[in-house]
């Protein structure tokens, strides 16, 4: 390094570099000869290491180190600057997030591959010398008729496709007969042809399309695409990616809740385009992130389908932003740097001044609001496709209906079962609780078996035969005996989960084919699109998951949805808990009768006197809507008024406390600013380490930032505390 480092004997100049840490500020260096220009990835020296950054900005209020304390910056990447876009996006994140730019700029940097030298390989194709035909032997002729399709390839595919040895083809490289050429081992992605005819659209459908097609002109325009379950809206987005992708510099991005579970979306955007487009989510490998990474930044990736990371790639030219089912919670990032996908994509999108599409069947609060105050577009599907109906509700009230001892199934969504499966067709079964059973205790002497790091009972999974911790994964073997008052065979499960529900359907019908989906199971997007496929194809009967089957499949043959436990998301007092249930159980429903057969849907419930209850069943989610925003609105909390999680936590209880009240006492009691706790999380302990909770509660006038930053100014934990902020919190565990 100091060998290198000594080529810059020149001052001539400094440079602000943004390192991917959480440094909390830019750091300056020293260049020599031309200056990089801002956007440029640099390898620059940092406690006797040698890190990447970016030369960024460097904002006004810092102070700069005297030129002669500077270190010379090591080497200049030949690697696609990141845009001015780009660049502000990630300040902009940060301080909307508070956190720091460099931790943000680290998620802008999660393929050190693609920063790197790529990797080549030879590739050879036919040449233009000529030659004695005599020294042409047949086994060389056959090297030529393999080469003479014009395609490059390997010295080792030529000789496996010509049936000849590798000595053969280099011999014809020595006469001038195969030439080579030195390539990128990252092979190009086949582009989508716009210009491809979809298919035929509704009138309802081509409505939309004309309305989103007449914003493309007006740059940044956020527009929510509403539509019933099975209206088509994804082929009507579509419509509006051709449109853009017209122009051969823009770039599409389209982000999707579960990306585990896209293989249907795919299957339909290959069809429309006549390729795949380019993936980006955690399951890639590292060869297949550095691809990708390096096409985005290049511009070569026309479209790009990810999970809510993939906001972060340095796209070249953005030209219009998809974030489908835009209600999704999982578009919430809730560690790390803190933020929600959505709310994110649309400032990106008005950084690029394209426009954003959000699109669901159950609009969130946030979009309805911003629906309401003119700041988005709406364009409604109110129709399913092709004629379909809506399928049948029926609610199967618990506290009087009839349900065999230690069964989960009522008596009425069984004889639905058994007649959905004589005619031929499927039925989905739709509990969202993992595992076999959520409580384990002992019938001796009464002890839960809890997690020994968490505030949270260990959950049984009879299939892997170990009881897990869902928040913070740690599982042992099933015991034998209670672990409090030792007596064997006393332990007992409480409770229905998936496992426990297919051993009952397994147990009523024996011969139907089952299928468990459930994050336990979809272990990766390729088993996730195996799955969906058996069941597309009608390898399966009953199809038996969590929130994962809430999302858009289409599955022409499953006519029967049955919700088990419809209340499990109403307990706990939660802000969000009307909204999330609703959409969760609107969004199971529509699985049901999305072609010309029939659906049918039952929800078992202790409470079917719920606004929840009683919107799904009359169909009238308006006014279940108004009414439940009315009274967000009554008490200023979000979407009307804005809310920031200050969660403290550590290995020691007493020091936690203390910061907390700490704080509380701290708090600047400034107008329109209300603060609650605090408070013992209700998850009180997670992985080894105690939780208190902070709530702030403002107007939207109040510059919510701002007031934390003033708040927390000479605030440093120590003894192993952290501070975690959120902005528009989600979860309140």
């Amino acid at each position: 390094m100091a060998k290198n480092l000594s080529l810059f004997e020149e001052k001539e100049g400094r440079i602000s570099v943004l390192l991917p840490f959480a440094l909390g500020r830019v750091l300056d260096y020293k260049f020599d000869g031309e200056r990089p220009e801002h956007g440029t990835f640099v390898r620059v020296p940092l406690a006797g290491r040698v890190v990447t950054g970016v030369v960024w900005e460097k904002p006004k209020e810092e102070k700069e180190v005297p030129l002669e304390k500077l270190k010379f910056i090591y080497e200049v990447l030949n690697v696609p600057t990141l845009t001015d876009e780009q660049r502000h996006f990630i300040d902009w994140v940060a301080n909307y997030t508070i956190s720091t730019p460099g931790n943000v700029l680290k998620m802008s940097m999660s393929s050190p591959g693609a920063l790197k030298t790529l990797p080549t390989s030879m590739q050879y194709f036919k040449g233009k010398a000529a030659v004695d035909p005599a020294r042409l032997t047949p086994a060389r002729l056959q090297v030529l008729d393999v080469i003479d399709d014009g395609k490059e390839r390997s010295i080792k595919s030529i000789s496996k496709k010509a049936g000849v040895s590798e000595a053969v083809v280099r011999g014809l490289i020595k006469l001038g007969l195969i030439e080579g050429v030195e390539r990128t081992k990252d092979r190009p992605y086949q582009p989508p042809d716009p210009e491809m005819k979809g298919p035929e659209l509704n009138d309802e459908q081509k409505d939309a399309v004309t309305t989103l097609k007449a914003g493309l002109e007006k740059g940044f325009q956020p527009t929510a695409l509403e539509g019933v379950t099975g209206s088509g809206k994804t082929e009507v987005y579509f419509e509006v990616i051709a449109d853009i992708l017209k122009n051969p510099e823009n770039q599409v991005l389209v982000l999707l809740p579960e990306i585990a579970l896209t293989g249907q979306w795919l299957e339909r955007f290959r069809n429309r385009f006549g390729a795949l487009p380019v993936e980006w989510h955690s399951d890639l490998g590292k060869a297949e992130r550095r691809r990708a990474w390096r096409a985005v930044a290049s511009g070569e990736a026309r479209i790009i389908i990810g999970a809510r990371s993939a906001l972060f790639l340095p796209f070249k030219k953005l030209g219009l932003v998809v974030v489908d089912e835009e209600h999704d919670q999982s578009f919430k990032q809730e560690d790390g740097v803190i933020y929600h996908a959505r709310d994110m994509a649309v400032v990106r999108a008005q950084l690029a001044d394209c426009p954003i599409i959000l699109s669901s069947a159950t609009l969130s609060y946030e979009t309805l609001a911003n629906i309401e105050r003119k700041r988005f577009s709406h364009v409604t599907l109110k129709h399913r496709y092709g004629g379909a109906s809506f399928p049948d509700l029926t609610a199967i009230d618990m506290r009087e209906a009839e349900n065999p001892a230690g069964n989960w199934l009522s008596t009425a969504l069984n004889e639905a079962l058994k007649e959905t499966l004589e005619r031929g067709e499927q039925a989905m079964l739709f509990l969202n609780r993992r595992g076999y059973a959520p409580l384990t205790l002992c019938r001796t002497c009464g002890t839960r078996i809890e997690c020994p790091n968490c505030t949270a009972w260990m959950v049984e999974h009879r299939l892997k035969r170990h009881l897990m911790c869902h928040h913070c994964g740690h599982s042992i073997p099933t015991p034998k005996f209670c672990p409090e008052c030792g007596v064997e065979d006393s332990l007992a499960v409480c409770g229905p989960g998936v496992e426990r529900l297919e051993e009952e359907v397994a147990r009523l019908f024996p011969h139907a084919k089952r299928l468990v989906m459930t994050s336990d199971t979809i272990t990766s997007p390729h088993k996730g699109a195996e799955m969906v496929a058996r069941i597309a194809a009608g390898e399966i009967d009953i199809i038996i998951g969590t929130q994962v089957i809430t999302k858009g499949y289409h599955f022409p043959k499953l006519t029967l949805v049955g919700v088990i436990d419809a209340d499990i998301g109403l307990k706990g007092g939660d802000l969000r808990a009307g909204e999330r249930t609703y959409q969760q159980l609107e969004q199971v429903s529509g699985r049901a009768g999305r072609e010309k057969l029939k659906g049918h849907v039952y929800i078992q419930t202790y409470m079917p006197d719920n606004p929840v209850m009683a919107a799904l069943l009359s169909g009238d989610k308006e006014v279940f809507i108004k009414s439940d925003m009315a009274q967000r609105l009554k008490f200023n909390m979000p979407p009307y008024g804005r809310l920031a999680s200050i969660l403290v936590s550590g290995p020691n209880l007493p020091k936690v406390e203390a910061l907390s009240h700490e704080l509380a006492r701290r708090f600047p009691r400034d107008k329109g600013v209300s603060l609650f706790g605090p408070a013992q999380a209700p998850l009180a302990r997670l992985q080894g380490r105690f939780r208190y909770r902070l709530l702030l509660k403002t107007n939207r006038k109040t510059h919510l930032q701002n007031v934390i930053r003033s708040w927390m100014k000479g605030v440093r934990p120590r003894g192993g505390i952290r501070i975690k902020i959120d902005i528009d919190p989600y979860s309140f565990l």
